[in-house]
């Protein structure tokens, strides 16, 4: 299977792709291979399949390892394919890690086991002891709202010093959090750091990031390219306008429940409004009703109107 090189570091737009589902242990094969060409579609950088946005922990193993060879066997090295492998079991980690390799991803990602919290001295050993065994290289993953533990910066900065750690990816939503992460890998240039929540992803590669691992990307890819490029060449005037676009987006499709799992209910559910993918969510979650599917295409419809013709999806809402 052709691997694509992981660039380092890397740069850009990395979406992470929701997971297409038509039952609780069966993809929407059709609906994965339309979801991957929408976004690469978009110009985008890297594709991370089995995090957050993924759903990965409530799916099977059966489903993961699945995933991952059919994402990769349809991507064919067009660009690094990123594989979530976080979990309690540190075998089931290293197990899909070793699909990923076989199927030719570039890269793992893994946040912090969750249920019983560690210490940040026993994420460093975890975190080194896992590098060790990876077939591929690592990127850690900063996700505390769900893992109930942050990476402190002293701790990234001592497991990067591990060859096969190679970046993060940080979904806290703490900008300072951010500005002290690059302040403290500034003399590791090889060092990625991307950043989860797109409503601060041009502010994150002002302050020296390295790019977004933004979940909207799934629906309007390239508006997010296009942020990131203004970001990087300082263009506060367009920022500005796709910023508006991006707000627009969080604001309206993320929101129309209270539930948690909102802002994934309303990505798959705009997914399938625009005929891209299934909207089934996986146990114990349900999908949006009638009623706020409703919503979502009328917020659609709001949405791709103010973007007065750019980044236009083909299906008519």
């Amino acid at each position: 299977m052709k691997q694509e090189k992981l660039p380092t570091p890397l740069r850009g737009i990395v979406p992470p792709m929701v997971t297409p589902l038509l039952s609780n242990d069966a993809l929407d094969v059709n609906g994965l291979e339309k979801l991957i060409e929408h976004i690469l579609g978009g110009g985008v950088h890297g594709l991370f399949i089995l995090g957050t946005t993924g759903e990965a922990p409530n799916l099977s193993y059966h489903l993961r390892h699945e995933l991952v060879k059919r994402t990769c066997e349809q991507v064919a090295g067009r660009v690094p394919v990123l594989v979530g492998i976080t979990d309690t079991v540190v075998s089931e980690s290293l197990r899909l890690a070793n699909t990923a390799a076989e199927a030719g991803a570039a890269a793992v990602v893994s946040a912090p086991p969750y249920y019983f919290t560690p210490s940040q001295d026993e994420l460093v050993h975890y975190y080194k002891h896992l590098a060790d065994r990876l077939p591929l290289p690592l990127f850690l993953y900063n996700m505390p709202s769900h893992t109930k533990v942050s990476f402190a910066p002293a701790t990234v900065k001592a497991i990067a010093k591990h060859p096969n750690v190679v970046g993060l990816k940080d979904s806290s939503g703490n900008t300072v959090y951010f500005q002290l992460m690059c302040n403290a890998l500034k003399d590791n240039p090889d060092f990625s750091l991307l950043i989860g929540p797109e409503e601060v992803t041009a502010e994150a590669v002002l302050m020296g990031g390295h790019g977004g691992v933004n979940g909207g990307a799934n629906l309007f890819p390239q508006l997010y390219v296009d942020l990131y490029e203004a970001a990087l060449t300082k263009d506060f005037e367009l920022i500005g306008t796709l910023q508006n676009h991006v707000l627009e987006i969080s604001s309206h499709l993320y929101t129309v429940s209270s539930c948690g799992t909102s802002y994934l209910k309303g990505v798959k559910a705009a997914l399938s409004v625009l005929g891209i993918c299934s909207d089934f969510m996986a146990e114990p979650h349900q999908s949006y009703q009638a009623e706020e599917k409703l919503k979502i295409r009328g917020y659609l419809k709001e949405i791709k109107s103010n973007m007065q013709g750019q980044y236009q999806s083909t299906v008519n809402l």
